[in-house]
């Protein structure tokens, strides 16, 4: 195998015989020390299959990691951050050169980046072992996005496991699944003894008492707010009741909320009257502890609000120990407590609740033929059952060889090619105060006489978006709203937008020529495409209403810049007419700028290449997918065609100097080149591909990308790994130390433009896209076609390529 060092057996040497050999599983899953139920589930999963197993099964496991800082420990061996694209790509490489026999994912949509749990296609469509994958939730109307996430998994699956009979229809009828595929195998219990409840309430201080306990980490689904309404009326007929609420608020609802629930219902506690009969027990409890409140508790409820949930954990346990169970009708409830093993009522209806505990309470032939009724039924789905159910499906003597990816895997595919630094807010941190980001720095100390501009911000508002997005966490969202908070009070009244701020906090009356109104259009319009939360919507929405009536008021560049923030605000608001209108009519001056200026040998909107120059070019390709105008994508591929004849030197990019620019039949200025011209290619490749699909200009757009990392016409690198920003300029002379915020940010939208395409490159067939700094693989995609006008040439042959160009 090319490669590959292959070591044979010598001839003549008797072999010995081989030791049976453990089978190495990767469990692809969030794990403990994380406090989610799917954690707990998976460690309870790997201790009673091992178990089953005998001394023939070596688990591993890739930890999907939420953004807490947890330190794991065996057999944690690798770690995803749910929103870092690359990393999946990684965790695949890693799987695939650590000789496992199987992989098992443990599926729950919240657990995976992007949307409908997107990104963990990247990692199983690259592995190279069979894929048994357990679904913990099951959409019966998902939307495209879900459905797409769904399918996806299952075809590249060998076996899906799910623990409901629901569940193996609806794989069968929602996602086209053959039941062929799917296996049922019920959510393992804990195998605790039929006791007294009596004998553990001491444990609690709570002999002589009626305990009812709900269980699991609270959310507004839980409805415990209906139990706690249903609890005058108990009490009413059982003085001695309590109720006993155990587990901490859900991680994920935290981050974004707050304790904001768990506060209404302290609230509703203390307004019902309820202090002596409800606990509240906040923190995630140990196996044992759970093990002592559900011997202690006679009745358990769950009333929950949505009927769509396929699986509960919390439910298979109280069922499984015996518990008398009332619960509203979710999907996992009907089952689990069907043929008289709970009491099922209406969801949201605390009377009805009130009514069947009270029926439990009173009733002890009922209460005792409930508990007898779900702890024999439980018997069949203790872990150490369960445990020899996954072994047998994971021991199975005839596994695929591979179940592999939908098209062969090359090397530029894997994470070794990426080559990417890891995107890091150090120096952004550090040139910005708690007003905004300073404009300027003397090498990586902030320059405070030049102030600040809007210009910076709105750019650094962009980069925040999308770093939450790959990101998400409380530092991203920090800076994310300082930024806001600068582009908003950058905007007058009347939309018209301020650029300099002097260090004292005040605007410079007298401002030169500036583009900070079309910056802050795109900025605006980035936060409506990707909002960090929903909350912010109507606040960023009023902003952009305010301000886009000006749009027909600027510069070419300005217009640019406003037609991808209002091409960002239709991807939110798709019948926004008006915008349309405003799309139509700044795209059309762009356009009719061109056809004035250019002429065969100077396909361009103005008489000059300038500052920023890919950002005409890449509203047309934007506005051209928006509107599905044909006459915008001729006006773009020509312009970029053009623009990359000029920029592109044979294996490397050499932008246009700002020491001079280069006008039409003049000297081009060689140098400085700055990085906003980077950025701008980078983003601008990115719009060509997703235009016209042509994978040519994938491979370019990484080229792009290599210029901050020294593929530029001196070598060097303007990236600093070590202080972690961006030199400002590509001298004559070498790179300029300073390291200044428009370079900074410009990197940052660059590298995670860079991370983004990665999620294209892995669905492009082999061979067809190749990463464009491998030797060897980057003309396949690099050069294009004659016809299409591009002529990649050396520098000091510039005319010759325009003839070329005009000829072709």
């Amino acid at each position: 195998m090319k490669g590959f060092l292959c070591v044979g057996i010598r001839k003549g040497k008797k072999r010995q015989m081989a030791k049976r050999v453990k089978k190495r599983v990767v469990f692809i899953s969030s794990f403990l020390p994380r406090k989610c139920g799917i954690a707990t589930f998976t460690s309870d999963l790997i201790t009673s299959t091992a178990a089953a197993a005998k001394g023939e099964f070596e688990p591993l496991v890739v930890a999907m990691c939420s953004g807490d800082d947890l330190k794991y420990n065996d057999p944690v061996k690798f770690e995803i951050r749910q929103n870092v694209k690359s990393d999946y790509i990684c965790a695949a490489d890693y799987i695939n050169f650590s000789h496992v026999d199987l992989v098992s994912v443990q599926h729950e949509f919240g657990l995976f980046g992007g949307e409908g749990g997107s990104y963990l296609s990247l990692l199983l469509d690259r592995l190279k072992s069979p894929i048994i994958t357990t679904l913990h939730t099951v959409v019966d109307e998902p939307d495209e996005a879900y459905r797409k996430a769904m399918i996806d998994m299952c075809e590249v699956s060998y076996k899906v496991v799910t623990m409901n009979e629901r569940g193996v229809t609806m794989l069968r009828d929602v996602y086209g699944v053959s039941t062929r595929t799917v296996e049922l195998i019920a959510h393992g219990i804990p195998d605790l003894p039929f006791v007294d409840s009596n004998y553990y309430k001491h444990k609690f201080g709570m002999e002589g008492r009626r305990t009812i306990l709900t269980f699991g980490l609270l959310n507004k689904n839980k409805g415990i707010e209906v139990m706690l309404k249903a609890m005058p009326r108990i009490i009413e007929a059982e003085p001695s009741v309590v109720y006993i609420v155990l587990g901490m608020t859900h991680p994920n609802v935290v981050k974004y909320d707050g304790e904001s629930y768990r506060f209404s219902l302290q609230r509703l506690v203390k307004d019902l009257g309820l202090e002596n009969h409800v606990i509240f027990h906040d923190r995630f409890v140990t196996d044992q502890e759970l093990h002592n409140f559900l011997c202690a508790a006679e009745i358990y409820v769950t009333p929950y609000i949505s009927r769509n949930q396929l699986t509960s954990g919390t439910l298979s346990f109280a069922v499984g120990t015996g518990k008398a169970v009332v619960s509203s009708p979710y999907w996992a409830a009907e089952e689990l407590l069907a043929d008289g093993r709970g009491k099922l009522v209406e969801s949201g209806n605390s009377i009805e609740m009130a009514d069947a505990i009270i029926d439990l309470l009173k009733n002890d032939s009922l209460f005792y033929s409930l508990r007898r009724s779900a702890y024999e039924y439980g018997r069949s789905r203790t872990w150490p059952k369960i445990g020899q159910a996954y072994w047998k499906l994971f021991g199975a003597k005839q596994l695929p060889v591979r179940i592999a990816a939908k098209s062969l895997l090359s090397a530029a595919e894997t994470i070794s090619s990426i080559a990417a630094p890891e995107p890091s807010l150090e120096h952004l941190k550090k040139l910005t105060d708690d007003t905004g980001l300073f404009q300027h720095a003397k090498f990586t100390i902030p320059n405070r006489d030049l102030g600040y501009c809007t210009d910076d911000n709105a750019r650094a508002l962009m980069v925040m978006v999308e770093y939450h997005a790959q990101h998400p966490g409380p530092e991203a969202l920090g800076l994310f709203e300082l930024y806001l908070s600068f582009v908003m009070h950058a905007q007058n009244k009347d939309g018209s937008i301020r650029n300099l701020m002097d260090f004292d906090r005040t605007w410079r009356e007298s401002e030169p020529a500036n583009d900070a109104f079309g910056r802050v259009l795109w900025a605006l319009g980035t936060v409506m495409a990707k909002p960090p939360s929903p909350a912010y919507l109507s606040i960023v929405k009023d902003c952009f209403d305010r301000s886009v009536g000006r749009v027909q008021r600027q510069y070419p560049r300005g217009m640019a810049y406003s037609i991808l923030g209002m091409s960002d605000y239709l991807k939110q608001f798709p019948g926004a007419s008006d915008i349309k209108r405003q799309v139509e009519m700044a795209a059309d001056e762009l356009v009719k700028q061109y056809e004035e200026s250019s002429l065969p040998d100077w396909q361009w909107f103005e008489d000059a290449l300038t500052y920023d120059n890919a950002v005409l070019c890449h509203a047309l390709f934007v506005a051209a997918a928006t509107l599905e105008n044909e006459k915008y994508l001729a006006a773009a591929k020509n312009t970029c065609d053009f623009l990359l004849a000029d920029c592109f030197n044979a294996d490397h990019f050499s932008f246009i100097g700002c020491n001079g620019w280069y006008e039409r039949g003049k000297h081009r200025a060689s140098f400085d080149q700055q990085p906003i011209e980077a950025a701008g290619t980078v983003m601008m490749l990115r719009s060509a591909y997703d235009a016209t699909g042509d994978n040519r200009f994938l491979g370019l757009q990484r080229r792009a990308f290599d210029w901050f990392l020294g593929a530029n016409d001196l070598g060097l690198p303007l990236y600093d790994f070590r202080t972690k920003g961006c030199s400002d300029a590509l001298m004559r002379s070498g790179v300029n130390i300073n390291q200044g915020a428009e370079s900074t940010v410009s990197f940052l939208q660059s590298l995670l433009a860079i991370v983004e395409t990665y999620a294209i490159i892995h669905k492009v067939q082999d061979g067809q896209a190749k990463l464009p700094h491998q030797v060897g693989l980057f003309d396949e995609i690099a050069q294009p076609p004659a016809a299409v006008g591009f002529v990649p040439v050396k520098h000091g042959n510039r005319k010759q390529a325009l003839e070329v160009e005009e000829s072709t």
